[in-house]
């Protein structure tokens, strides 16, 4: 059994919950944070505890940036109260949110709430969870294959996802001293809740989907979440700065 402890943001559903339960699998001891949703964060940490492993849930809105300090003193006694340490190893910044609009409509509000989410909440709270990133972590955070191939609607979305691709390439550089790795992970859709559920719902955009991507169908949660995993691996310790997309070979 490993020592090792992985932070998840936003682990109580989707993609963060599959990751957190894909690096659980691995030994690790998991952290998520949920926003509202402490019932399905619950049932993480229940789902994580009953294979033997050990789990808390702590509560975080990624796009208050004011919040952040009593997020981390939380986070402090958690790592003490349970394993007795004073850092983790892994830091997987994975929260958001789905906001699809066309160009000409979007809102100032929206634009806002995306980028305080994806971009600003992710640059300072792994600026205040520094001091507890062990020397030889990692970091992955969670980007979108829309950096790459564009859909109508997400011109906003897909901004802030390259924002966060830029900023792993410099953070790698900044941290690579302390033996931290900082990765990127891009997905492609995925047949979650995220956005409203609709890439799960829709069975004519997921046709629509499936046929233009190489592996003929919608990614499932599990299908990035070892992706992620993996990266909070030794096997992937000279892997650094990268942009690793998961998504079945979307528009090639």
């Amino acid at each position: 059994m490993t020592n090792k402890i992985a932070l998840v943001t936003g682990g109580s559903r989707g993609l963060g919950r599959s990751s957190a339960l894909a690096l659980s699998q691995k030994g690790y001891g998991i952290i998520i944070t949920y926003r509202t949703q402490k019932e399905k964060a619950d049932e993480v940490i229940s789902e994580i505890k009953k294979h033997g492993g050990q789990a808390a849930a702590l509560q975080l809105d990624t796009g208050l940036v004011s919040s952040f300090d009593d997020f981390v003193s939380s986070l402090i006694d958690v790592l003490k109260e349970k394993w007795n340490r004073d850092t983790f190893d892994y830091l997987v910044n994975n929260a958001g949110v789905g906001i699809s609009a066309p160009f000409a409509n979007t809102t100032e509000e929206q634009f806002d709430s995306l980028v305080n989410v994806h971009f600003k909440g992710v640059y300072f709270l792994t600026q205040k969870l520094l001091p507890l990133l062990a020397d030889n972590g990692g970091i992955v955070n969670v980007s979108s294959g829309l950096t790459r191939f564009t859909t109508e609607g997400n011109s906003a979305y897909a901004a802030v996802k390259g924002a966060i691709e830029v900023f792993t390439r410099s953070l790698a550089k900044e941290l690579g001293s302390r033996g931290i790795r900082v990765n990127t992970v891009a997905p492609g859709p995925m047949a979650t809740d995220f956005g409203g559920g609709i890439m799960r719902d829709n069975e004519n955009l997921k046709a629509f989907i499936g046929s233009v991507t190489a592996l003929g169908r919608v990614g499932e949660a599990d299908d990035i979440s070892g992706v992620i995993a993996s990266l909070c691996t030794d096997e992937m310790r000279w892997v650094t700065a990268q942009r690793i997309e998961a998504s079945g070979g979307m528009s090639l």
